[in-house]
């Protein structure tokens, strides 16, 4: 079985963005905006978005299953206050959970959280929660973030944070570090922001003693963990230099990586630097990179052909494609072994 870990509905029908839209020009008067009632796709128009897209290409590539979460960019915590990132999320989330439901062979859910600028993580316990409970989803997006750009949140190894671990490991589910859109114009979001998040992320795990407090906390750092494979040595080094374990023991117990890595060298590099085990399926297919490599004339995106053509046994790539996402995602295995997979 080929299990993609990152999947966003970047394809949702046009309704979906012209309702946010019309939520962000009345923040100042939300009794003003759309309700959510307004707002109308029908099963149909599901249908449609997902079977001319990214089913068509799961099919084509040759993948089996897709972790779906909202679309990252669309999060946007740092619009709005609380209430608007909470209605917004319960949208998005309820959207991917519809797809889920009329597509349970392909596709099962992983939740948005309501994040806000300077609010207490803890408010996104509920909307967790409804997710896990009512929806079935496995996972959560995590956005270390929210102010999209401008890092005013505390690391993620500090306490305000904890109430979300502490949920995780009691509903056995991982966390996606993902931020959404920049707004700032240092950074460009997908080239720069999201492999910036993903770097600072591992970064703030290892300057800290998190896993000791959480020893089953489970994080997936995206886009092939952003510069932590490229330059193991600078962070077992700086590891060392703090007195830290060595990282197989510091870290790789608790974090994993995805294979959104976008030519063949990557994923080599990727795939000899870290243990197999750290290591899942992901494509993140009609995302960033949407378009065909003129070196190979494949999509960028079209990720399996690189696990296949990497130097691994047939054992490594069937921990890559399958068996490290059961593993990490408990609640997905579990699904699948109810329906006898």
């Amino acid at each position: 079985m080929i299990i993609d870990c990152h999947g966003h509905y970047t394809t949702a029908p046009k309704a979906l963005e012209e309702w946010r839209n019309k939520q962000i020009a009345n923040l100042s008067t939300p009794e003003l905006g759309p309700k959510v009632a307004d707002l109308k796709i029908s099963d149909d128009e599901l249908r449609e978005s997902i079977e001319t897209n990214q089913l068509r290409l799961m099919k084509e590539r040759g993948s089996d299953l897709t972790i779906f979460s909202p679309r990252a960019s669309f999060m946007a915590h740092h619009i709005g206050d609380f209430n608007t990132s909470a209605t917004w999320a319960a949208i998005c989330n309820e959207l991917c959970a519809r797809v889920s439901q009329l597509f349970p062979d392909h596709f099962i859910g992983a939740a948005m959280l309501p994040q806000s600028p300077g609010v207490d993580p803890a408010t996104s316990i509920s909307e967790l929660e409804k997710c896990v409970k009512e929806y079935g989803m496995v996972g959560i997006n995590l956005n270390p973030d929210p102010s999209g750009g401008h890092w005013t949140s505390p690391p993620l190894s500090d306490k305000s944070w904890y109430p979300i671990y502490e949920k995780m490991v009691e509903y056995e589910i991982p966390a996606m570090i993902h931020v959404s859109t920049s707004c700032n114009a240092c950074f460009h979001t997908t080239g720069a922001h999201y492999l910036n998040a993903d770097t600072t992320a591992f970064m703030q795990c290892l300057t800290s003693d998190l896993f000791k407090d959480f020893p089953t906390l489970k994080f997936l750092i995206p886009h092939g963990g952003g510069a932590v494979p490229y330059h193991w040595g600078r962070f077992r080094g700086l590891a060392q230099e703090m007195k830290k374990p060595l990282l197989t023991e510091h870290l790789l117990n608790n974090i994993f990586f995805d294979t959104c890595v976008y030519h063949q060298p990557g994923i080599d590099l990727l795939t000899e630097v870290m243990p197999v085990k750290n290591v899942l399926f992901a494509s993140e297919m009609i995302g960033a990179v949407r378009g065909i490599d003129p070196e190979t004339g494949h999509y960028y995106d079209d990720t399996r052909r690189y696990i296949e053509a990497a130097n691994l046994t047939n054992v490594d790539r069937a921990n890559i494609f399958e068996h490290n996402a059961r593993r990490v995602f408990p609640r997905l295995d579990a699904a699948l072994k109810e329906k006898g997979l």
